[in-house]
């Protein structure tokens, strides 16, 4: 799990600001299929809101301990029943010694004509 600056975590909670709930947590808690839908959530969009229904501020505490080391990712915020999730995209990994391919370029209408 890594340590947000306050810096960062400012500018992630900007940017989370406007987004909605994509994962809301309820009365049957966190189990393996809440955590799998989490992690897919952090790998397409990085930054996520939950929405944690019918618990107590002590149990919310303990599902971001419980959330956070699993995904290996970030609490932003935790406002209320509202948490923000922070975790950076995993960058591809590219073959050794292979360039990405470039878009052959478009043939215009008179490079056709001037056969």
């Amino acid at each position: 799990m890594k340590l947000l600056t306050p810096i960062e975590r400012r500018a992630l909670r900007a940017r989370a600001h406007h987004l909605h709930p994509v994962i809301m947590i309820g009365n049957a808690g966190l189990t393996p299929t809440v955590l799998h839908e989490i992690d897919i959530a952090l790998n397409s969009h990085e930054l996520i809101k939950i929405r944690v229904l019918g618990v107590n501020r002590a149990q919310r505490e303990k599902l971001i301990g419980e959330i956070c080391p699993v995904l290996v990712a970030s609490l932003v915020q935790h406002i209320g029943k509202m948490l923000v999730i922070y975790r950076p995209r995993p960058e591809e990994a590219a073959a050794p010694g292979t360039r990405p391919r470039r878009k052959e370029k478009r043939r215009t209408k008179r490079s056709y004509q001037n056969r």
